[in-house]
């Protein structure tokens, strides 16, 4: 592991697109990035997905009644059990956050949330879970913080760039048949 002292600094927040992929890059991190139209949903994206390699995402904005946030990338086809996935991690039942919420948290809008908008979270507030099954994955395929285009990462590399954020992100199994 490369002494923390001589990485790149991140970006300061907002971090844009052009600022993100640039610090992939000072990371030394192999990414491909595929531009298209905007996509709100999962479902909405299937023709992009299906011409590019690699797991697809859904990302989750989710908060608790005592206002703690956490950030749940998945892969696309997970079911997340929101029921038992709060007491897991010792949380209250979660809701979705608002859009104003998300923007001030992660600096991103619905439609637009993504596992590299930890790097607009600064100060950790808000708890980051990557699926297990998608870290299984060799390649995995994030929104670059904005929803009009897709950026490629092999898992380790996604790791590399949470940990060079000063971040160790929680690996669960998240379905419902996978829970501990």
């Amino acid at each position: 592991m490369t002494d923390p002292a001589s990485r790149p600094v991140p970006p300061a927040p907002p971090v844009s697109r052009d600022a993100l992929l640039s610090y992939l890059d000072a990371l030394g991190l192999a990414t491909r990035t595929h531009d298209h139209a905007p996509v709100f949903t999962v479902d909405e994206g299937e023709h992009i997905k299906a011409a590019l390699p690699g797991a697809h995402t859904k990302n989750l904005f989710l908060k608790d009644k005592k206002d703690n946030l956490v950030l749940v990338s998945a892969a696309q086809d997970t079911v997340v059990d929101l029921k038992t996935l709060h007491r897991r991690l010792g949380l209250g039942r979660f809701s979705f956050g608002s859009a104003e919420r998300l923007e001030a948290a992660l600096g991103v809008t619905p439609g637009s949330v993504t596992a590299f908008a930890i790097i607009n979270d600064p100060h950790k507030q808000v708890r980051f879970v990557l699926d297990a099954r998608l870290m299984e994955q060799a390649l995995v395929n994030f929104h670059p913080l904005r929803n009009d285009a897709t950026t490629a990462i092999a898992s380790a590399d996604l790791l590399h760039f949470v940990r060079a954020l000063g971040r160790e992100p929680e690996i669960l199994p998240l379905g419902p048949d996978e829970a501990e």
